[in-house]
């Protein structure tokens, strides 16, 4: 059984850090592909950060060189590093894995707060 757990999330003041991980259990983690995505209040789940197996990355212009993605292969587990937060990076922070298959996993979600 595939499982995606998110931990890390909480409430941060603006310009402060915090850093999110997913622990992933069930997959083969050389065949997957992980991201993080989020939703805020009112709006569609959109897509922070990305990795793929060969662990090229990839940011849209909101987070790019705020947020870092990365991937430990031993501890089978995927990161989100966020610094500089703001108030509109409030929403909550879900964990993707994507096999080579194109099947799609989603972690339970995890609150992150920013306030100003």
């Amino acid at each position: 059984q595939v499982q995606l757990v998110e931990s890390g999330g909480g409430l941060v003041q603006a310009g402060g850090s915090l850093r999110l991980s997913c622990a992933a259990s069930g997959l083969s983690f050389s065949t997957r592909s992980m991201g993080w995505h989020r939703q805020g209040p009112g709006n569609q789940r959109e897509l922070v950060a990305s990795i793929t197996n060969g662990g090229s990355t990839n940011y849209p212009d909101s987070v790019k060189g705020r947020f870092t993605i990365s991937r430990d292969s031993v501890k089978n587990t995927v990161y989100l590093q966020m610094s500089s937060l703001k108030p509109e990076d409030t929403a909550v922070y879900y964990c993707r894995a994507t096999t080579l298959g194109g099947t799609t996993y989603w972690g339970q979600g995890t609150q992150v707060t920013v306030s100003s």
